[in-house]
């Protein structure tokens, strides 16, 4: 594989941010992945480390290279974020669940795979054209998907979702996939605090017009400006896809020269968010969680065997 990728995380004019996002990848697979933690529910900074280092921890047991069934391995991991906030809800008697939003893609074997669960994003841009984008879990979406087969006088709050990881009813997860990519295809996950902001055309223009390193950033200070002094937290994770034959492509990640039981990630690296930002998370809370969160991999892969 080879590709180009650029993150940035602004917490705009919230107390903490609570977006978390990061990529890893073995050298037949990668997964870049979103998570925004869920106000009005306790940690929600702490929900999204959760949910992401779960997906991260089992596509590293499980990509040795490759996946064998990426739409299964996104379901299901996924999933496993879910129970694991619910555990770490009931292990420290909380009251009520951290909870997330999620969006994740896995490329493997020239195609997009990609998987989500609340109003996180995925758009996948070719060209100047938008290819593909999620449909959010939330009641504003399911309206406007309604009204183009009967009218509906009363909108909803855009805020109000229907699902997402650690709710106590079990949630809804999205996947779609394989989607052959071309050269140059980029691919683009991002939190509501942008795509709130700016809408698709401009998402979509900004992401064409530029390499994602200066794209990225460029849309991630629109939206704060557009949102002005209230504005979410804005995270944006772009990948751009290009043909390993591609030599005179812009310098990126070529994952050719890995071995067999390579694995290299982000996300835990990012796991304490962004420091500028006050909102550092105490270590021992997150080691404990990892700990917690790899015993339980462990466990459920004793099961299998």
């Amino acid at each position: 594989m080879r590709f180009s990728v650029y993150q940035v995380s602004r917490r705009g004019g919230r107390e903490k941010n609570e977006d978390r996002m990061g990529y890893c990848y073995t050298r037949d697979a990668g997964l870049f992945a979103l998570a925004d933690g869920m106000g009005g529910h306790p940690e929600g900074d702490m929900a999204a480390q959760v949910a992401l280092q779960t997906l991260a921890a089992i596509f590293q047991r499980e990509a040795k290279p490759s996946l064998a069934d990426p739409m299964r391995f996104l379901h299901e991991a996924v999933m496993a974020g879910h129970h694991q906030l619910l555990h770490y809800a009931t292990s420290r008697s909380l009251v009520d669940t951290p909870r997330t939003t999620m969006v994740a893609c896995l490329l493997q074997g020239s195609a997009a795979y990609w998987a989500h669960c609340g109003d996180s994003r995925l758009y996948l841009v070719r060209g100047d054209k938008l290819v593909a984008r999620t449909r959010d879990h939330s009641y504003t979406e399911l309206q406007e998907t309604m009204a183009q087969v009967m009218p509906i006088q009363e909108r909803m709050n855009r805020n109000v979702l229907f699902t997402c990881l650690g709710s106590p009813g079990k949630p809804m997860v999205d996947t779609a996939g394989p989607l052959l990519l071309h050269p140059g295809d980029r691919v683009l996950l991002c939190s509501d605090g942008l795509w709130s902001a700016l809408p698709d055309a401009v998402i979509t223009a900004v992401l064409a017009g530029r390499p994602i390193s200066d794209s990225v950033p460029e849309l991630v200070e629109q939206a704060l400006r557009q949102a002005g002094p209230k504005s979410d937290n804005v995270t944006a994770l772009a990948v751009e896809w290009e043909s390993a034959e591609d030599v005179s492509a812009t310098p990126g990640i070529s994952t050719q020269s890995l071995g067999d039981e390579v694995f290299a990630s982000t996300i835990q690296a990012s796991l304490l968010g962004d420091k500028d930002d006050g909102d550092e998370l105490d270590e021992a809370e997150i080691e404990r969680s990892i700990r917690e969160i790899n015993e339980a991999i462990q466990r459920s892969s004793a099961k299998r065997r």
